[in-house]
């Protein structure tokens, strides 16, 4: 098979498999003899966010010198986005030839396009000698393919929203409860701040898990926040005068779970690093993430953004952020919104 033929037959499956998306997952990784272990692994759920939080994380562990792979979807133009490897996508040969043998295994199931998607990365990861791999949910969390890993050292939730409703739930209650299903016994658990309801929902998952430890990102401990040379500068807890290239006021609390969970990161794994070493792996990932699509500018004359906004509370951020960093400006909005969104909400906000 081409490379052409691979992505558009594995594109071409269907979207919910005739399984849960863990339990195929783990028939999957079991034929294929574990390809995940012996990685230490980060799993980040949540609504909006997981994307940035991912970014940053594989920038601190890369400054760390470890190699990190991750998982992120979707993708916004070519298939290898879904599957990096110290930020550089896989190739479009290890696509074709990784992606030719998934297709040809006769698992007895129907895996989805995110099946496969997931398979393929964890191979590359293992081909690629990954001491880490940074694996972003596609949809949940209870019964989403990457769940099917054993414990990470750290799972994140970023902030918890109504999106998806039709599959995770009509409230917040009921949506926090299928993310909470990423959190195992052992794991250190980082949440950025969530509503009340959410909140007390991944709390009690939290408590009947027995998870390690369970940090709250605290928006208090931002603090010095300023836009100097087209870069956002704060402190936040113990670091003081960081600088970011992403964009947003959503930014700031996305960056600060990544340093909760880098910590916790190097504190459970025998890294062998310095506190030194780590707060200055902390300091130049958090500069170097970039995350295309998200707050991106194009070009300032004439002044292009785009931004992946898809539901209400990324409409709101990006609502909020353009206030706050280009005040006084009017803006011209081009908005695509797929069929099943609430448009209508999001074209007032």
């Amino acid at each position: 098979m081409t490379y052409q033929e691979v992505v558009e037959e594995i594109q071409g499956k269907r979207r919910f498999g005739t399984l849960a998306g863990a339990r195929i997952s783990r028939r999957m990784l079991r034929m294929l003899g574990e390809p995940q272990q012996g990685m230490k692994l980060i799993h980040i759920a949540g609504t909006n966010g997981k994307g940035s939080v991912s970014a940053f994380l594989c920038e601190i562990l890369k400054a760390a010198g470890i190699k990190t792979g991750m998982f992120t979807s979707p993708h916004l133009v070519e298939f290898e986005e879904r599957i990096r490897v110290n930020g550089r996508m896989i190739g479009q040969e290890s696509v074709r030839r990784i992606g030719e043998a998934l297709l040809s295994m006769d698992v007895s199931v129907q895996p989805t396009m995110f099946d496969y998607a997931f398979a393929m990365a964890l191979l590359y990861f293992k081909e690629q000698q990954c001491e880490a791999a940074v694996i972003e949910t596609g949809l949940g969390g209870r019964l989403d393919s990457t769940n099917a890993v054993e414990t990470p050292a750290v799972s994140v939730i970023t902030t918890i929203g109504y999106d998806h409703v039709e599959v995770l739930g009509n409230t917040l209650e009921e949506i926090a409860a299928e993310k909470a299903g990423i959190l195992k016994e052992g794991t250190a658990f980082v949440t950025e701040s969530q509503a009340p309801e959410a909140l007390q929902v991944l709390l009690k998952a939290a408590e009947r898990a027995g998870v390690s430890s369970c940090d709250l990102t605290d928006c208090g401990a931002i603090y010095d926040r300023r836009m100097e040379n087209g870069e956002q500068h704060y402190s936040f807890g113990r670091y003081e005068d960081l600088s970011m290239r992403m964009l947003g006021l959503h930014q700031y609390e996305n960056a600060a779970a990544a340093i909760l969970a880098a910590e916790r990161f190097f504190e459970k794994t025998d890294t062998g690093r310095s506190e030194e070493e780590i707060a200055a792996a902390i300091r130049r990932g958090i500069h170097d993430a970039v995350w295309p699509g998200r707050m991106e500018i194009i070009r300032d004359d004439p002044f292009f953004l785009v931004d992946g906004a898809h539901n209400g509370c990324g409409v709101t951020a990006l609502r909020d952020s353009l206030a706050a960093l280009f005040p006084g400006e009017k803006f011209h909005f081009l908005m695509g919104v797929m069929a099943d969104k609430d448009y209508e909400a999001m074209v007032e906000l």
